[in-house]
């Protein structure tokens, strides 16, 4: 039986300690907004918060994430980045998205103006719809109206 935190409540879940988290958040848990993309940590589709850090669920055993904090796109609170999105009309087919949300809200807590390098470096998520420099503008635009950028859990 593992005890996780996932967006400031705390699960047992009974679940094999080496279970990729990202199954454990969809198919234990519920939470279908973490999307299975590459199962190799390369793409970014499952991309969730622990303790802060962006990181790829899909790579990442349950067991590890004990103790710590997970933030999954349910939980990240409205902070103006999900309204820049829209604005930037960075949203193609959206399957990457919620991935994307959430290394660039990681990135913006721990960098509230980062530049186009700053990005490009943080931003290692794959669109297929290739809607890269609307990404690049939405985090500016987000980063701007939203100073400082905090990101609240909703518990």
């Amino acid at each position: 039986m593992l005890k996780l935190n996932v967006n400031g409540k705390v699960h047992e879940v009974d679940v094999e300690p080496d279970m990729p988290l990202l199954w454990v958040l969809r198919d234990h848990l519920g939470l279908l907004g973490t999307k299975y993309g590459c199962g190799v940590e390369i793409c970014g589709a499952c991309t969730v918060q622990v303790d802060g850090e962006a990181v790829r669920s899909c790579g990442m055993p349950a067991a590890k994430a004990q103790g710590k904090e997970i933030l999954t796109i349910e939980g990240l609170i409205y902070t103006g980045l999900q309204e820049s999105w829209l604005e930037q009309e960075v949203p193609q087919c959206g399957y990457c998205q919620p991935g994307m949300i959430m290394a660039a809200s990681a990135l913006l807590a721990k960098n509230p103006d980062p530049s186009d390098s700053d990005i490009d470096a943080a931003m290692t998520n794959l669109c297929r719809c290739g809607t890269y420099a609307r990404v690049r503008a939405a985090i500016h635009a987000a980063a701007a109206k939203c100073k400082p950028y905090i990101p609240v859990n909703p518990e």
